[in-house]
C-alpha cells in the first residue's frame, strides 16, 4: 500500500478544555490516511458533544462512549482492539502533534527498517507555555533502558503492527504504556528515537503522571508483578528510576 492506514488511539475523560485542539492537530497532519479512535471513559462534561460535533464533518473519527469510567489502560486497549491500520500510535486528549508527525514517523520506519519509532517533544503547561526544556529522546532504547526511565512518550510512540503484531497494554493504574513498550522490546533489538521535536506534551498539575503520591509504590509493583523481576533487580531499577526522574523534571 502506497499510503497505509494509521490508527490513532485517544482515551479521554472530562477533556472539554483540550480535546478540540488535540483533534485539530490530527486533522492538520500532512499525512491524511488515518482513523482516529476516541474512547471516552465516562465523561460527565461537554467532551462527548465536542467529539460528536467534529464527527459530523470528518468520517475518519470513530467514537466509543463508555457508560462508566474504567481507566486509561482499558480504554486504550478498546481502541487498540478496534484499530485496523498498518501503524498504530497514541495521542492523549490534551496533547498536540506537529503537522509532520505522522509523515516523519512513517518516513523514519521506511528509511531505517526499524518498526518501532518515537520522537522528541516540547513540554508545556496547560496554557501551552513551555515551562521545561524540550525532551530530546535517545537515538535508540533497549529493554533495560526503559526499565531505568521511560523515554518513550505515549504521545510519540509509532509502531508498525503489521510487522510487529498488535499487543495490548497491561491493565494497571499507571505505567501501562511502559508495559506495552517492554512487550515489544522483549522481541526486537531496540526502538529508534527521532531527535527532532514533533509534538507538545501538556503537563497538567492534576495528572496521574505528575502526582507523586504512591508513585514509588506503583513503580515497585510494576517491576515485581508485571515484569516479574527479583528483589535485587527491582531495587537497582528503582534507584535508576528515581535518579533519572529527578533529572527529567528538574531540567
Amino acid at each position: 500500500m502506497e499510503n497505509p492506514l494509521v490508527s490513532i488511539i485517544t482515551p479521554c475523560y472530562n477533556s472539554e478544555k483540550f480535546i478540540l485542539e488535540t483533534i485539530q492537530s490530527v486533522q492538520n497532519q500532512s499525512y491524511q490516511n488515518w482513523e482516529l479512535i476516541i474512547v471516552d471513559d465516562g465523561s460527565n462534561d461537554m467532551t462527548k458533544f465536542i467529539i460528536e460535533n467534529e464527527m459530523k464533518s470528518d468520517l475518519r473519527i470513530q467514537f466509543i462512549s463508555l457508560q462508566k469510567n474504567i481507566g486509561p489502560a482499558k480504554a486504550r486497549n478498546i481502541g487498540i482492539n478496534q484499530a485496523k491500520g498498518k501503524y498504530i500510535t497514541f495521542i492523549d486528549a490534551d496533547d498536540i502533534w506537529f503537522a509532520d508527525f505522522i509523515e516523519n514517523s512513517i518516513k523514519t520506519i521506511t528509511q531505517t527498517g526499524i518498526h518501532f519509532v518515537f520522537s522528541s517533544y516540547k513540554r508545556s503547561n496547560e496554557s501551552l507555555k513551555f515551562v521545561y526544556s524540550d525532551f530530546i529522546v535517545p537515538k535508540k532504547v533497549i529493554y533495560t533502558d526503559i526499565l531505568k526511565t521511560n523515554s518513550i512518550s505515549c504521545l510519540t510512540a509509532f509502531i508498525d503492527i503489521e510487522v510487529l503484531g498488535k499487543k495490548t497494554m497491561p491493565e494497571i493504574a499507571k505505567r501501562q504504556d511502559m508495559g506495552l513498550w517492554l512487550k515489544y522490546l522483549k522481541e526486537i533489538p531496540f526502538a529508534h528515537g527521532i531527535q527532532e521535536t514533533k509534538a507538545i506534551y501538556r503537563i497538567r498539575e492534576n495528572s496521574l503522571s505528575r502526582n507523586k503520591a504512591n508513585l514509588l509504590k506503583y513503580q515497585w509493583e510494576f517491576y515485581r508483578k508485571i515484569e516479574n523481576l527479583n528483589i535485587i533487580k527491582s531495587s537497582y531499577y528503582m534507584l535508576q528510576w528515581m535518579i533519572r526522574g529527578f533529572i527529567k523534571y528538574n531540567n
